[in-house]
């Protein structure tokens, strides 16, 4: 029999175990108006379940196992546009959000030179090309699955980046004289991995997110290091920092003699970010 928008959506819900309500509340709206069409505002509307097609039912259990549902569409949002996204990215997420608008407001100049590192979709380096003025940008990654899907949502956001393939703990972009260098680099000590929740765990690319316990901060170092040489005077470093290791990062980078090192919290009041400056 015919069932309400509304009590179908909680009917699914409650078999999302894995989330909390709210969340599966949400996840189920976002899978039913990718297969229909249906939104929030379609509440008085009626539906069948007998008539919901294979595919939905296919989708909904991948859910069900703990599959993000970004990866189940294959999108997900970014400051506005839609980023193609596969197992072999990284979801992008709020806080890069946040990186990159704390970018684009210190940095109103035109014609920047910028290095996105461990690119992954080409979120950050594709936002950046498209909302700052007349950049020109680079992003590199050690995943060749990644820059392929990288470069295909250039392509399709119509944005300028040149991507490269390169693993900068052993490898240095042979570019120099940069205004710029951001980074969303792997900083989970795997120690921590039982916190994390099991669908970023089980579905998300570990190269991504990991870090050793033996050296957590090993991408700070590195390509801090290697600014050092890539950056032009007063050029500034960003990074998306882990908030427990934020005044180690700090620290650290002060060692490599950055000046004006600076954390600065998120929407949510956690230390997420880090800005730099090369003397």
């Amino acid at each position: 029999m015919p069932i309400s928008y509304m009590d179908f959506s909680r009917k699914l819900a409650a078999q999302l175990q894995l989330y909390p309500e709210s969340e599966a509340l949400n996840l189920v709206d976002w899978l039913l108006e990718y297969h229909f069409g249906l939104k929030k505002v379609d509440f008085l509307k009626f539906v069948e379940e007998k008539d919901l097609p294979e595919a939905f039912w296919q989708d909904f259990e991948k859910l069900q196992s703990g599959m993000p549902i970004q990866y189940i569409l294959g999108k997900a949002p970014f400051y506005g546009r839609d980023f193609l996204v596969t197992p072999d990215t990284l979801i992008p997420r709020n806080e890069t959000e946040e990186l990159v608008y704390l970018i684009k407001s210190q940095n109103p100049q035109s014609g920047l030179r910028i290095l996105d590192v461990g690119t992954g979709t080409g979120c950050i380096p594709i936002t950046l090309s498209l909302e700052m003025k007349a950049p020109e940008v680079y992003g590199v990654d050690i995943s060749k699955e990644a820059l392929q899907v990288a470069e295909k949502n250039r392509d399709l956001l119509h944005a300028k980046v040149d991507f490269s393939l390169i693993d900068i703990l052993n490898q240095t972009p042979d570019l120099r004289e940069f205004d710029i260098i951001v980074s969303n680099p792997p900083y989970v000590p795997l120690w921590d991995k039982e916190e994390m929740h099991l669908n970023v765990v089980d579905h998300e690319p570990h190269l991504a997110l990991f870090v050793p316990d033996s050296d957590p901060l090993i991408f700070y170092r590195v390509i801090g290091e290697k600014g050092k040489n890539l950056l032009k005077k007063e050029g500034r470093l960003y990074f998306e920092i882990y908030e427990k290791a934020a005044e180690e990062i700090q620290s650290l980078l002060e060692k490599q003699g950055y000046d004006r090192v600076t954390i600065h919290k998120d929407l949510n009041g956690k230390d997420r970010m880090l800005s730099a400056v090369k003397p």
